[in-house]
């Protein structure tokens, strides 16, 4: 029993269990639902909802080992996270959390795109991006699985077991909130808020105590096809996006914007890897000199309302995520709450 644990009421203590391996722990993360829920009368703590991507990091006899939400290694990429957590006086934790770069003071997914998949010193010094890992919840420390313990109970052993210091931020959060908090939040360009109930488990897989309130719309799509680039455009003229119903692949419409001159060119040599015969959308696509790729590449997507048909309006290309499925992306809807939920 750690010093920290060792501070838990005997209610909380009996909560803790014999930790399976971090790497184990942190291979099936806890996700938030989309909801439009702004009543909150019970117990919710609410974080400010940032733009960049999830990752679990893991310290054990092996060293530090980052991992995306599907599980690959991320140490080369971010060498300057993994220098932090090795600077740790603990040396057995898993933790969650989110890397973000920031541009004019906002997490700015499309500035991480610079980064991400870099692996080289030389290649991330050139990017001149600078990242921070805000973390915000603790799955496992000194041996002990702590995911059963109350979600203030484990924020407060977070705070408390490492040392923040650029580039690690413990994520803070407000104890009241709703609609004014996340009206504010909107103000002040942040993509939303994530509201948590604060004496939640840390349970693997998609979860309502854990909700995304949104600013805008926005969320991921597959690659499906791409049409021809006309005019002075490079590489392609529009991605065509598409999201999974059960086994099938929906067609929600075309993106044109969001793309540099070396966007286009880089994902269009990406595309063309991935050049299938056939369309893999189950819906008929009307756009002509429409090529097909295998939907293996997943967008981060903003747009302001779906269609009556079902289609995208005004989307822009944020960029592309690594750190989920293909198969995993599907039509993002509110949740619907029971009405003892609060």
């Amino acid at each position: 029993m750690t010093d920290l644990l060792g501070t838990l009421p005997a209610e909380e203590a009996a909560l803790l269990r014999e930790a399976r391996p971090g790497w184990e722990l942190a291979a099936d993360p806890m996700l938030a639902t989309l909801s439009d829920k702004r009543d909150f009368p019970g117990e919710w703590i609410f974080e400010r909802k940032l733009d960049g991507i999830r990752v679990l990091s893991v310290r054990d006899g092996n060293g530090v080992t980052l991992l995306s939400r599907t599980g690959r290694r991320l140490n080369a990429t971010y060498p300057e996270i993994v220098g932090a957590l090795a600077a740790q006086r603990r040396t057995d934790f898993t933790i969650d959390g989110e890397i973000v770069a920031f541009s004019h003071g906002r997490t700015d997914f499309a500035r991480l795109q610079q980064r991400m998949g870099l692996t080289k010193r030389r290649d991330i010094e050139a990017s001149g991006v600078a990242v921070t890992y805000y973390v915000f919840d603790l799955l496992r420390l000194e041996g002990a699985d702590t995911r059963s313990l109350p979600l203030r109970t484990r924020k407060s052993l977070l705070r408390r077991a490492l040392t923040y210091r650029a580039p690690l931020r413990m994520t803070t959060h407000r104890n009241q909130g709703g609609a004014e908090l996340l009206a504010d939040a909107c103000a002040r360009g942040w993509e939303g808020l994530i509201a948590k109930r604060a004496n939640s488990r840390y349970r693997p897989g998609r979860s309502t105590d854990w909700l995304k309130l949104k600013c805008s719309l926005g969320q991921e799509f597959v690659i499906g096809g791409f049409t021809d680039p006309a005019g002075s455009r490079v590489g392609f003229g529009a991605l065509l996006l598409g999201y999974y119903e059960g086994d099938r692949l929906r067609y929600a419409g075309k993106v044109g914007t969001g793309f540099d001159r070396r966007t286009l060119l880089g994902l269009r040599a990406r595309l063309d890897e991935l050049s299938a015969p056939e369309p893999p959308f189950a819906d008929r696509v009307r756009e002509v000199r429409s090529h097909w790729v295998e939907p293996a590449l997943v967008a981060q997507i903003a747009f302001t309302e779906w269609t009556r048909d079902g289609m995208l309006r005004h989307p822009r290309f944020l960029g592309l995520r690594d750190d989920k499925a293909a198969r995993d992306v599907v039509r993002e809807g509110p949740s619907v709450l029971p009405r003892s939920a609060g």
